[in-house]
């Protein structure tokens, strides 16, 4: 589902070109990649890896972290999906979803003094009928989170650390933000400002996709932090207001319509469970806040054209497949990369004007090749080289620019 809002006052020349994303646990940084890589592929002129600034909350800041250090859509396919024992930074299961052992053993060590605090209580008291006010000492026992991402930060580090990267927001050539959540304070974090900006970029990855529940809250300096999306989802307003003239956002979670469901009878999301339910509840608080937030855009921003990208209300691959499920990953690219074209050459009329303004035209011979699909970077770019990158880009424009002549 493609949302274009063009601006209501436009400037005379406005090409900065800025990139929003949203969160969504490492489904949605699946689903940011191949509907980004969709973009990047379907256009001329917009070059995804060198725009005027970068925003992402949770699983959006790893994909905008990427890009801010150059790291082309491509390359990142290259990375994540190619089997784990290949290239130079393999992904395994395990360096996302690491159980939090340290975790679970410190709330362990925790529960003799708890039944002892318990068992204080009941001789105090031996008639008391509250039960859950005696037992509730033990609710202090139960972990934090699931899984620890310290090692996905170590991957990220080594990433960022590599020769022409930069883990340092300071060393960057463009603005990136990061953003999470104080947990103790409840306020929102902003790591690439002034104040944060020595904080390390994959440190700060970290913090902000520490989905409670998921994964432990990340303590460092003295503060402890949680999801960035706890408070708002897009955060295109950090972009916007150092004077983007175009945002493309993305959003991986939006409520689902179980009576237009595509290919699953319409049924009672209640059947399936409480990770169901609570998914739904979930999608349905965040975006409940990120149209409150974009809505107001139009007013503070006149002058900026916005493009928001996200599934359909009745997408079943999205609401249904299994964040846990790794090897889902590259089946969950390939489809928000084949629902962005069709977005795409859906608003072709409403996008060619408004992206002519910022020097960028849509390539509709790879729009309408049904044969495209994000597995072809995984056999056509090198891993880890920029230049072959740009250079089969070039290259492909200058094949497009020949046929049309």
């Amino acid at each position: 589902m493609l949302t274009v809002e063009p601006a209501a006052r436009k400037r005379a020349s406005g090409r900065r070109i800025a990139l929003a994303l949203a969160g969504g646990g490492p489904l949605g940084a699946f689903y940011q990649l191949g509907c980004l890589h969709a973009l990047a592929e379907c256009t001329d002129g917009l070059n995804l890896s060198e725009l005027a600034g970068y925003v992402g909350v949770s699983s959006g800041a790893i994909i905008a972290a990427s890009l801010a250090n150059g790291i082309t859509t491509a390359e990142m396919v290259r990375l994540f999906f190619v089997d784990d024992d290949a290239g130079p930074y393999p992904l395994a299961p395990g360096t996302l979803m690491r159980p939090a052992f340290e975790e679970y053993l410190e709330r362990a060590a925790r529960i003799p003094a708890l039944i002892a605090q318990v068992m204080k209580g009941l001789l105090r008291d031996p008639q008391q009928q509250n039960w859950a006010a005696v037992l509730s000492p033990l609710l202090r026992a139960i972990p934090t989170g699931v899984f620890d991402n310290r090692p996905f930060e170590q991957y990220l580090r080594q990433i960022l650390s590599a020769k022409g990267r930069s883990n340092d927001f300071r060393k960057l050539r463009t603005l990136l933000r990061i953003v999470a959540t104080d947990l103790n304070t409840g306020t929102e974090v902003r790591f690439g400002e002034k104040g944060y900006d020595h904080v390390p970029i994959s440190e700060a990855i970290r913090a902000s996709t520490a989905l409670p529940g998921l994964y432990t809250p990340v303590r460092f300096a003295g503060h402890t932090y949680v999801d960035g999306a706890l408070l708002r989802t897009v955060h295109a307003s950090l972009v916007l207001d150092n004077g983007a003239d175009l945002v493309i956002s993305v959003n991986p979670l939006v409520t689902f319509d179980a009576s237009r469901s595509r290919r699953r009878q319409p049924h009672d999301l209640a059947d399936d469970g409480l990770t169901v339910v609570l998914s739904q509840t979930f999608r349905a608080l965040i975006q409940s806040r990120m149209q409150v937030g974009m809505a107001t855009y139009r007013n503070r921003y006149p002058h900026s054209d916005r493009l928001l990208f996200e599934p359909d209300r009745d997408d079943d691959v999205m609401f249904f497949t299994n964040v846990f499920r790794y090897v889902e990953r590259r089946r969950l690219a390939n489809h928000a990369y084949q629902q962005t074209r069709r977005d795409l050459l859906a608003h072709a009329d409403a996008l060619t004007p408004l992206l002519q303004r910022h020097g960028v035209s849509l390539r509709f011979d790879r729009l309408t090749d049904a044969a495209r699909t994000v597995d072809a970077c995984v056999t056509s770019v090198p891993c880890g080289t920029v230049t072959t990158t740009e250079l089969n880009d070039t290259l492909g424009r200058l094949s497009h620019w020949i046929a049309a002549r």
